[in-house]
């Protein structure tokens, strides 16, 4: 995976998330768990890294945005390009 850009982790409440499980399922579904709660980037893929074992996928969530305070009923979870 990419290094972690500094401004992704620059203030209290802003999170770096990486997963690595055996399926996409499994990595996507982990995934929609975390966007139902919080202010969430979601990808719509994982990625693979040769030679390692599983699938791999990253998250932006904002821990300060729980998705019940989304304003002027707007969602929340905003579809990013990669997470």
């Amino acid at each position: 995976m990419d290094p972690i850009n500094e401004t992704h982790v620059s203030r209290p409440g802003l999170v770096v998330v990486d997963v690595a499980t055996a399926d996409d399922a499994t990595a996507l579904a982990f995934q929609q768990l975390l966007a139902e709660r919080w202010a969430t980037s979601i990808t719509e893929r994982t990625t693979r890294d040769a030679g390692q074992p599983g699938v791999r996928l990253r998250c932006y969530l904002d821990l300060r945005q729980p998705i019940g305070q989304a304003p002027s009923g707007e969602r929340s979870v905003t579809p990013g390009s990669s997470c």
